[in-house]
């Protein structure tokens, strides 16, 4: 299973706090944007991660992020020159997946808990999506099912939603998106969308629904208000509970995939702040379970 992260596009809604910066580079309390849906990627065993980005702002990616090996994944990056639709990820990682089935995250979105783990993709034909009961649908594709819970439609941003299920910035797709993607023909706005190639799988009986459990947290950071929502959600979850979300390097002690001695490395390059205290504390914890 690989993984896509989408970080391209202008940030435009949040102008002018994005004019000279990604919104994925933004903070949402103690960790840049793109930590969250990297890590909800790590969470769910992806370890070979394509992040997609424009061409003005991959330098800060390859700084922030590097290859990846410092968690024990490997993380490549190709530019998506132009906005032109999230299910031209597809196309622009055709190369990266080599056929392979993908999980497809928006940079800007955060899950946390819930029902999200690895189990959930244990497929490896046709696609998934993942839905969340909202209060104003409209502002999202929005998807219909049935009472075995399949999918009857699919809109994007309707006027009058058929459902109050919207579809999340997380998506599973068999190794055929690609090449389906690639037949799409754009839509007015001139995109390629994530919402007709997710109906291409509809029309052929291969898409399964899931919908995401009152426990699970799902947080769209694309607005002021929503990015601000989501630095509070963070901040009064982590005080409270005394762990982080969203943490790489917690996700990758826990997994096997780097050990104490490379979590403490990462410490001690952030200069004895908070969050390197914290990586400590895992450090600690680690040595004293085994």
């Amino acid at each position: 299973m690989k993984g896509i992260v989408l970080s391209g596009g202008t940030g435009s809604r949040l102008w002018p706090i994005t004019k000279a910066v990604s919104k994925q580079l933004l903070p949402v309390y103690d960790k840049p944007l793109i930590y969250y849906p990297i890590a909800t990627l790590m969470q769910l065993g992806v370890q070979e991660i394509l992040l997609i980005t424009t061409p003005h702002d991959q330098p800060s990616f390859r700084t922030l992020l590097g290859d990846g090996s410092q968690w024990g994944i490997s993380i490549e990056y190709e530019i998506q020159e132009k906005p032109n639709g999230l299910a031209e990820a597809f196309i622009v990682g055709e190369s990266f997946l080599e056929g392979s089935p993908a999980l497809l995250i928006l940079g800007d979105n955060i899950f946390h808990s819930g029902v999200l783990d690895k189990k959930l993709i244990q497929v490896q034909t046709g696609a998934m999506i993942f839905a969340y009961k909202v209060s104003d649908p409209s502002a999202y594709g929005v998807v219909e099912v049935d009472e075995s819970l399949r999918a009857i439609s699919i809109e994007e941003k309707p006027k009058v939603p058929k459902s109050n299920l919207a579809v999340t910035g997380l998506y599973f797709f068999d190794g055929a998106a690609s090449e389906r993607a690639r037949k799409l023909s754009p839509s007015l706005r001139g995109e390629i969308e994530i919402t007709s190639l997710i109906e291409t799988y509809l029309a052929s009986g291969s898409l399964e629904t899931r919908i995401l459990d009152k426990g699970t947290a799902w947080l769209d950071s694309g607005t002021p208000q929503s990015l601000n929502d989501a630095a509070n959600y963070v901040r009064i979850l982590e005080e409270r509970t005394g762990q982080k979300v969203g943490c790489p390097e917690e996700i990758a002690l826990i997994s096997g995939w780097i050990n104490a001695e490379d979590v403490a490395a990462i410490a001690d390059s952030f200069n004895g702040n908070d969050y390197s205290k914290y990586l400590y504390q895992l450090v600690l914890k680690h040595k004293g379970a085994n």
